[in-house]
């Protein structure tokens, strides 16, 4: 009975352990995902609800999807989109010094300064905001990867938005 205990202990802390990957933390004094999925996921909703979109929930598999390509791109020193067609995606990326969930995704959402809701279109560069507040996206997942004093951040969106011709909400 005993050996059993300590085994279930060992496969939780393994399975906590894994977790981490998702944002590229370690174990040592880093939040756990939890922590970082959810501020991940009230940061991209406190965007939608300024606009009435329905809050997205956090997804595992997505989640899974970023960190591959964050740590693609880390390990090939790029800073490219995926071109993957069944997701919507967002890139940060960050020299020297580190970011955050909320500077992320305020980055992406100050675009909204560039974007005219009535003509549906950019001035500048405006498509990491209309993804985190296109209406028919439900699920987001991101990841970071780090690398030195570089990071990279992607978050995954399903179903994708930006949709030529039609306003995001």
């Amino acid at each position: 009975m005993r050996y059993t205990f300590w085994l279930l202990i060992f496969a939780l802390a393994g399975t906590g352990a894994a977790q981490w990957r998702h944002f590229g933390e370690s174990a040592a004094g880093s939040p756990p995902l939890s922590s970082l999925a959810h501020e991940m996921v009230a940061e991209h909703n406190a965007v939608r609800s300024r606009v009435g979109t329905a809050p997205l929930k956090w997804s595992e598999p997505l989640a899974r999807v970023a960190q591959e390509w964050a740590d693609r791109l880390m390990q090939n020193g790029q800073f490219v989109h995926s071109h993957n067609p069944k997701y919507g995606e967002n890139l940060y990326e960050i020299s020297e010094g580190t970011a955050t969930p909320g500077l992320v995704v305020k980055a992406w959402a100050d675009e909204v300064a560039d974007f005219d809701y009535r003509s549906n279109s950019c001035r500048g560069v405006c498509g990491h905001y209309t993804q985190i507040v296109w209406n028919d996206t439900r699920e987001v997942g991101c990841a970071v990867a780090r690398g030195g004093r570089r990071e990279v951040w992607v978050c995954e969106y399903d179903p994708p938005g930006n949709w030529v011709g039609r306003k995001p909400y």
